[in-house]
């Protein structure tokens, strides 16, 4: 009862897509995580999806990724709070301007629907955005949100369905070896579990993992805060992005009218420390009222800090170490709730059938480090 087809270590959205897919596919899966589902990275996202990314592979794998999403509620028998309201990138420079220009044309190369709009066709779409210094913004109507929960619930009653287990509250201490294959594994409860094949999905955690596998990963977590407010009536649908350094991102979340947002940080804190900063609560809702002035009387209902897991290029990370069987997927450097699923079904497909259905060559775990990600 104790020997697996795969073994998934992590309950985040790229363990559990990665379990949905292989148990698809027939694998019989057993996945392990330390917390509760979605208690890292996952549960701590802001729940935004977008295509807008600058480098080919990224486009067309986050393009598959909406339709995933879009598929999901018929797969998982419930609403997954799909909504395609957009994502805005606001240009204030004329330098910015001309990037999301030259990114439009290769995203448009690639079929995505996506345009620079001008200021009034901004203002229609967001009514209460300051327009101080806009020069417009990059606009595709396709991209849109999901709840993080909702997403991963699904996932995870479907991997029961297929006959798959998930053990949740249990922490993986120990990798074990023969030769140069993985065999097996061993919980803080001191239950041992075999399989030919052990994924390290363990989010910021993932190279801790990595090392009881006596595998280094160039995997960095760090901090970021987010924060959202009381529920009001629905006032805009996109999400809205101004990478400026004082700057933010927030969207309005269509179920429940609540606007939830974040920045980056100029120097995050590195590791999982899970503590929130009263700075934060400070910062965030002045550059969120820079944009949006007219939000002053709104209550910020609760701020948490989560992590992203870093990768020198800001590129996921997806393919089998030097040790055969040991695989991994994570690095996705916050955009794993936008990547996840398709990154999931790619890894099933690279493990089980020996080729993606998409081009990996970006993603793949032994690449060189080169081009990063230009909209992080």
């Amino acid at each position: 009862m104790k020997t697996y087809d795969s073994i998934i270590i992590g309950g985040g959205i790229l363990g559990l897509a990665s379990g949905y897919e292989l148990a698809k596919l027939g694998q019989k899966v057993l996945i392990i995580e330390k917390g509760y589902l979605a208690s890292g990275s996952t549960g701590r996202c802001i729940g935004g999806i977008r295509q807008q990314f600058s480098t080919k592979g990224a486009i067309k794998l986050a393009m598959e990724n909406v339709r995933i999403f879009k598929q999901m509620r018929e797969e998982f028998r419930e609403s997954i709070d799909w909504y395609q309201g957009g994502y805005l990138l606001l240009a204030h420079s004329e330098e910015k301007k001309k990037d999301y220009l030259n990114l439009i044309r290769i995203q448009r190369e690639l079929g995505l629907k996506v345009e620079f709009i001008p200021i009034k066709e901004v203002l229609k779409l967001v009514p209460l955005l300051n327009p101080d210094g806009l020069l417009g913004a990059a606009y595709c109507p396709q991209d849109g949100q999901a709840n993080p929960f909702l997403v991963i619930r699904g996932y995870a009653e479907e991997i029961k369905r297929f006959g798959s287990k998930i053990l949740t509250h249990t922490k993986v201490v120990k990798i074990s070896t023969n030769g140069n294959k993985v065999v097996s594994l061993l919980t803080d409860e001191g239950d041992k579990y075999f399989s030919p094949l052990i994924i390290n999905a363990a989010g910021p955690w993932a190279k801790e993992i990595g090392e009881l596998a006596g595998i280094e990963l160039e995997l960095e977590p760090e901090c970021h805060e987010a924060l959202v407010t009381e529920g009001i009536d629905q006032l805009f649908d996109p999400m809205v992005v101004d990478y400026r350094p004082r700057g933010c991102y927030f969207q309005q979340l269509f179920a429940t009218g609540q606007i939830i947002g974040c920045y980056t940080p100029e120097n995050p804190i590195k590791g999982t420390q899970s503590s929130s900063s009263f700075n934060f609560l400070k910062e965030m809702p002045k550059r969120l009222l820079n944009l949006m002035p007219r939000l002053s009387e709104l209550k910020v209902f609760r701020q948490w800090t989560g992590w992203y897991t870093m990768t020198p290029d800001g590129n996921p990370v997806i393919g089998e170490t030097k040790i055969k069987g040991f695989w991994v997927i994570g690095g996705a450097s916050g955009h794993g709730f936008m990547f996840g699923p398709t990154l999931g079904k790619c890894l099933a497909e690279l493990i089980i059938k020996g080729k993606s259905s998409l081009p990996l060559d970006e993603f793949l775990l032994d690449r060189k480090y080169k081009k990063k990600e230009a909209l992080k």
